[in-house]
């Protein structure tokens, strides 16, 4: 278990104290952007490696369980998907709020699509996702790995919000006015408008791609059935 924290706390360290802090800007100064945005690529994906050989070691020999989540497989399916349809048309579209477009914000008057939305469409997925998976698993293994994942995305959205208001100021502030952080409160508030075609018909189908492939191959990438009836 050990190992696992110390995975979970490398990929926590460049998520939230170098990426998050005046060290992002600090190193960015000293190297480049360029350089700086290949070195964070390439320590997350070694922090991500990390975490994933350790939280399977941890799960198997050095590992508690607290609870189960009866009836877990019923409710994966609805719960994933939802996060998916956020994750998915989040990533591929241009938002202000992801890496390397807060450019954007010197061009746009009103959210987008996916920031009609939520500010963060891709982070509130990891959440929705992660939170899910702690739920359901209830050992001490997951609560670490997916509980990173879980902090990250939580401290990561009032990160970025925080830079770009630095970075932008009144810009910024009426472009936040216009949006929020909760999924559909902005709408629900009469702030901005569900506008479908904003986020394009192939968005969302990739994410029901997505689903379908990840229902596929669970059961025998991570040893667990996702939907009722798959158990053999």
């Amino acid at each position: 278990m050990f190992n696992l924290v110390a995975a979970a706390l490398s990929f926590i360290g460049l998520h939230l104290v170098v990426s998050g802090t005046g060290l992002r800007q600090m190193l960015i100064a000293g190297v480049g952007m360029g350089p700086y945005r290949a070195l964070f690529s390439v320590g997350s994906f070694a922090a991500l490696t990390w975490m994933s050989r350790a939280y399977s070691q941890a799960y198997l020999l050095d590992n508690s369980f607290y609870w189960t989540l009866p009836r877990a497989e019923h409710l994966a399916g609805p719960i994933m998907a939802f996060a998916l349809l956020l994750a998915v048309p989040g990533i591929t579209s241009r938002t202000p709020t992801a890496l390397g477009q807060k450019g954007m914000l010197l061009h746009v008057t009103e959210p987008h699509g996916m920031q009609r939305i939520t500010r963060h469409p891709f982070l509130w997925g990891v959440l929705i996702w992660s939170a899910f998976h702690m739920a359901a698993n209830g050992d001490a293994a997951s609560l670490v790995l997916f509980g990173t994942f879980f902090l990250v995305a939580v401290i990561g959205m009032r990160s970025i919000d925080a830079k770009r208001e630095r970075a932008f100021g009144e810009t910024w502030m009426r472009y936040r006015l216009q949006t929020s952080t909760i999924p559909f409160l902005a709408i629900a508030s009469g702030r901005t408008r569900f506008v479908f075609e904003e986020i394009g018909i192939w968005r969302v189908l990739l994410a029901v791609a997505v689903f379908c492939a990840l229902v596929a191959v669970h059961a025998l990438l991570f040893h667990a059935y996702p939907l009722p009836g798959m158990r053999p």
